[in-house]
């Protein structure tokens, strides 16, 4: 492993960020007010507990996760992308760094960064409700893979997209739906039998599901099928990340 090619492509992705700390940190804690306000103040009201947590407690995993894995998605696949786009990425390819070092470097800055937004909402999620964590290692654990994992699948939307317009299209349409609907605001247990079915065909529903229990000790899935689901999402990533590189699809052609 060249460790030093590793740290070179890190820092420069987490050079970039520094540069826009401001925004980095104003966005997310403005974003989680106004959840708070609208769904913790309005919908509260009418909701004071769910599975014996207070409803403002209760959406606080949903919150970290919902900016966690769009930042981490988009972060990473934007990293990627701009050496596409203006043709440094040949000059990557040529130097003597294999697929590993490579992917280690993108996707181990975007997972930082969407480790700092989730930090960073939890802080703010502190001044609106009290919040219990009953299994801290177990949220660090989840957390540290959702930030991975969903970095990875960020870099592969960085090799896929073809403009700065397809960047936006799998997080806008695709993961950000799937965690309105896997369970972010509410228990799938609340849903009627047939939706709580469909539900589980939602991967996010696991990720979720794993992260609420680490600060609550309830889920909607067991424990173990979460981790399950964490580490053959991260599986899957790795797999057509190798192979992309293996071929050159979207890179060399």
């Amino acid at each position: 492993m060249n460790f030093t090619a590793v740290a070179a492509i890190y820092r420069f992705e987490m050079a970039r960020f520094f540069r826009t700390i401001a925004q980095s940190l104003f966005s997310p804690v403005l974003s989680t007010s106004l959840y708070f306000v609208v769904f913790g103040a309005a919908i509260g009201g009418r909701i004071q507990e769910v599975e014996g947590v207070s409803y403002g407690a209760f959406i606080v995993p949903g919150l970290i996760m919902l900016s966690i894995m769009t930042q981490a998605t988009s972060n990473a696949s934007l990293g990627i992308y701009f050496p596409k786009f203006i043709g440094t990425i040949y000059e990557l390819l040529s130097a003597p760094v294999n697929f590993l070092e490579i992917t280690a470097g993108y996707v181990g800055a975007a997972a930082t960064k969407a480790l700092f937004i989730g930090i960073v909402i939890l802080a703010t999620a502190y001044l609106f409700v009290d919040i219990q964590i009953a299994h801290p290692i177990a949220m660090v654990a989840f957390l540290l893979m959702t930030c991975f994992s969903f970095a990875l699948l960020g870099f592969i939307i960085g090799i896929w997209a073809g403009s700065f317009e397809q960047l936006q299209l799998i997080p806008l349409l695709v993961i950000t739906p799937l965690v309105f609907l896997g369970g972010s605001f509410y228990s799938i247990t609340m849903l009627p039998p047939i939706w709580q079915t469909v539900t589980l065909f939602n991967p996010v529903v696991y990720l979720i599901s794993g992260f609420r229990w680490a600060f609550f000790g309830t889920s909607d899935v067991s424990i173990g099928v979460s981790l399950f689901a964490v580490f053959l999402f991260m599986s899957a990533c790795l797999t057509a990340i190798w192979w992309i590189f293996r071929t050159g699809w979207r890179i060399r052609q």
